[in-house]
């Protein structure tokens, strides 16, 4: 199945996702079905989904779940598929198709995939917490400047730890409203630990959770984020990004590491973050992460405009964790 992630010019590992992977099954039958490939596909709008074959095919069969109705579909190398209704943003979609070449040689594919989100809120990363003292974990904080749906929104989280490897956070659809806070949390200790995909705000327990905040719980026990250096982006389905963080705890040392430095040419070319000019190794003005303990976190300096740049970002005071609200403005 075709990888619609393009993060940048190197080989990663998705280590971790909380959400369903997409689920591929392909049976093929005919005397020259080698060279038939299913080779992906994606929504491409609310109410359209495409799919890829390496040539072209008839669709014999269709059938989406959960119980979509199908108004037409377009045969061809590229199979067009236009629903009779707008699917939920974000929503799993799952299609079992039989496709069939002009050689008689048919394709069953059974794929998983996530519906278009066309209302994606605008957001700022608003707080991070890069250390854990069980029970207590790191988390991610944002918050929404725009009313909107997290449906197939994906945090993507790049530690300093091991090159092959970037953990991938696949947001389910739900509701969010300007203002709004969601706290991601890195890994999950307690069994109070509940994701809050619904109205309530107050499901929750664990400690960081909070009742005025939409928490999220990340499976599993691994450390995600480190102060030594780590990037984290936010990303829409089309592979824009929504907001992003460089932190380090030195000046310049992590961005010789060749996965680091392509990481933060991605976002640089895209406008986020600002590289020393003239400067071959990338970008260096990563928000300073010493300091940091499981009480002082990195905070946005909310009255700052410009999110990209080191000097609106800073290590709060001992305590000064505000996970679900302001943030504090005491600096360490």
């Amino acid at each position: 199945m075709k990888n619609y992630i393009m993060l940048f010019s190197v080989c990663l590992f998705i280590s971790a996702c909380t959400t369903p992977e997409a689920a591929l099954s392909v049976k093929i039958q005919g005397s020259n079905s080698q060279s038939l490939v299913f080779e992906g596909c994606k929504a491409i709008s609310e109410s359209e989904i495409e799919f890829v074959f390496s040539r072209e095919v008839t669709v014999k069969t269709a059938a989406l779940l959960p119980d979509i109705s199908i108004e037409s579909i377009e045969n061809g190398s590229t199979v067009r598929i236009k629903l009779n209704e707008a699917a939920e943003p974000g929503s799993l979609i799952t299609a079992d198709i039989v496709a069939e070449d002009e050689n008689k040689n048919t394709i069953n594919v059974l794929v998983s995939l996530r519906g278009k989100n066309n209302r994606m809120p605008n957001l700022v990363i608003n707080e991070v917490c890069t250390e854990n003292s069980n029970p207590r974990t790191e988390f991610i904080e944002f918050l929404m400047l725009s009313d909107g749906n997290l449906g197939g929104m994906r945090a993507v989280i790049m530690g300093n730890t091991n090159a092959s490897k970037l953990t991938i956070y696949e947001f389910l659809p739900v509701e969010v409203k300007k203002g709004e806070y969601v706290v991601l949390h890195l890994r999950t200790v307690e069994e109070a630990s509940r994701n809050e995909y619904s109205e309530s705000l107050d499901e929750s327990g664990g400690r960081n959770a909070s009742p005025l905040a939409r928490d999220i719980w990340i499976q599993g026990n691994s450390k995600l984020v480190h102060k030594e250096a780590t990037i984290i982006y936010v990303l829409d389905q089309d592979d824009n990004i929504l907001a992003a963080l460089l932190l380090s705890n030195s000046a310049d040392p992590w961005w010789s590491k060749d996965y680091h430095a392509q990481a933060a040419a991605f976002l640089l070319n895209q406008g986020f973050w600002v590289t020393e000019k003239g400067s071959a190794s990338g970008p260096i003005d990563a928000a300073r992460s010493t300091g940091t303990t499981n009480t002082r976190t990195i905070n946005r300096d909310e009255t700052s405009e410009n999110p990209n740049t080191a000097s609106s970002w800073y290590v709060t005071v001992s305590s000064g964790i505000s996970a679900g609200k302001p943030n504090n403005t005491g600096r360490y």
